[in-house]
């Protein structure tokens, strides 16, 4: 049976997938194809089904690109990866021994939300085997869906969902091999001298929880599953669903939350025992960079579908790299 897709005012057959769910001695795979559900059994060793945690802290990086709040757009997310040299015209990684850094909020919003999450599979694959690393950053519109936020789902997924008879958050469910994946990623980590979180850290989070990462880290993996209502009867919620957390903190920009004093930023960065923060969550039309180079923000606006930049780091230079490929150089105030 076609599934009609309504947008704009016309009837639409789509595809949407694949969904894979882990069984007890094998997989799943759940697509849609112009409509049609196709359901078809996997070899249980297709696909990896326990992910561990990465370390939370990396040194001796000669080169770091870094970008966020993607929200489903996949083909301005390929054309800037393209364009940038960290994938090649086959979508494979080109980036060598450099690390690419998402900075969250991949889900909601745009139409290839999924597509995006199995390129990103893919590379972070590619990325270790040539020396490289590939880093996805939970941000708060993970944790959202994880824990059945659905508010800003794109209504595609609402018709995929009822189509294979789940609810949306399901299709990344514990059982599944992208839902086991994301629960092993991490929300904050350190490539040399750089912090990076998708919302960003505050004075109030460090003097609450310290900067421990992995455990950190640990903390918000393990309370990943938890409903909203059993989460806010918790004082975990306090500090980490807040605008105090990891994934909501504002305070860095001015045109979203306190705006902060140079003091405050130093305060910050030398608890953390770095130079530069780097944070996505507050978008702009490019790349910011703030506090004298202390802070960027990374959220270029990529969830328009019109444009977007990657920040690069290399030899403690900054360069925004532009959605054509040219590269701007990033001049410190002090200079």
């Amino acid at each position: 049976m076609l599934v009609p897709f309504i947008l704009l005012g016309q009837n639409l057959t789509f595809s949407d997938g694949p969904y894979i769910f882990i069984k007890k001695d094998r997989l799943v795979e759940k697509s849609l194809i112009n409509g049609k559900v196709i359901t078809k059994d996997l070899e249980i060793n297709k696909y990896d089904t326990i992910y561990y945690p990465a370390k939370s802290s990396f040194s001796n990086v000669k080169k770091i690109a870094a970008l966020s709040d993607i929200h489903g757009q996949f083909d301005l997310l390929i054309t800037l990866l393209k364009n940038n040299k960290i994938i090649d015209s086959n979508l494979n990684w080109s980036f060598n021994k450099g690390h690419l850094v998402i900075v969250g909020d991949v889900f909601d919003r745009g139409d290839k939300v999924n597509q995006i999450l199995w390129l990103l599979y893919k590379l972070e694959i590619q990325a270790k085997n040539m020396g490289g690393r590939l880093h996805f950053l939970l941000g708060n519109h993970e944790y959202m869906v994880l824990q059945k936020d659905l508010r800003y789902i794109n209504r595609k997924y609402r018709f995929s969902a009822k189509s294979l008879d789940l609810k949306y958050d399901e299709l990344y469910g514990k059982e599944t091999i992208l839902g086991r994946w994301l629960r092993s990623k991490p929300t904050i980590i350190k490539i040399n001298n750089t912090v990076f979180t998708h919302g960003g850290v505050s004075k109030k989070f460090i003097k609450n929880r310290g900067v421990d990462f992995d455990e950190i880290n640990d903390l918000m993996r393990n309370n990943i599953d938890f409903s909203p209502k059993k989460m806010k009867s918790r004082d975990y919620y306090k500090l980490y669903n807040s605008e105090e957390s990891l994934v909501w903190y504002r305070d860095y920009f001015k045109e979203y939350g306190d705006d902060l004093s140079e003091k405050d930023i130093s305060e910050i960065l030398k608890n953390l025992n770095s130079k530069h923060i780097v944070v996505g969550h507050c978008p702009y039309d490019e790349i910011i960079p703030l506090y004298n180079n202390r802070i960027f923000g990374v959220d270029s606006s990529i969830q328009k579908g019109i444009y977007g930049e990657v920040l690069f780091i290399e030899n403690d230079q900054f360069s925004r790299g532009k959605l054509n490929g040219k590269l701007i150089r990033i001049e410190s105030d002090a200079q």
